[in-house]
């Protein structure tokens, strides 16, 4: 990985870790970045970022499960202070991007970021979502189409 896609990451993450977490912190959240999970008597809210793999954005991906923790398809057990979005099959996880459109161009971008305010205006574009991610937890059954 060229050392420039690696260092600006560094720092996307270090600005998301400065601005969104501290909000998803006062929600509940707990966990390190880049999983995190608010636990409540029915069910546990997982969110995790993702990053994408040819850089320069990012997604935030959301999912829930039982109270107890998660079983996998093939009889793993998870336990509820370990799972993690990721954990879940793809269909049981809802993204939170800002554009429409499945390819990466519809995630959070900071490949333009020039300097460090750049990544910080690139975090701070995550926080309108907030509100409404709290509304997909909210519904999820109907949001992933589980329901």
């Amino acid at each position: 990985m060229p050392h420039s896609m690696s260092a600006a990451q560094d720092q996307m993450k270090k600005a998301l870790k400065d601005i969104v977490i501290p909000r998803l912190r006062e929600r509940g959240f707990t966990g390190s970045f880049p999983h995190l999970r608010r636990r409540r008597p029915e069910r546990i809210d997982l969110l995790t970022f993702q990053f994408d793999r040819h850089g320069g954005g990012f997604i935030i991906e959301i999912g829930q499960c039982p109270p107890d923790g998660f079983t996998t398809y093939w009889g793993k057990r998870i336990a509820p202070d370990k799972v993690t979005a990721w954990d879940l099959s793809p269909k049981q996880r809802a993204r939170v991007k800002p554009g429409a459109g499945s390819g990466p161009e519809s995630w959070f971008r900071y490949d333009a970021a020039a300097n460090h305010d750049a990544f910080a205006e690139a975090a701070a574009a995550v926080l309108p979502f907030v509100d409404p991610a709290e509304r997909m937890f909210d519904n999820f059954d109907r949001v992933s189409g589980l329901g």
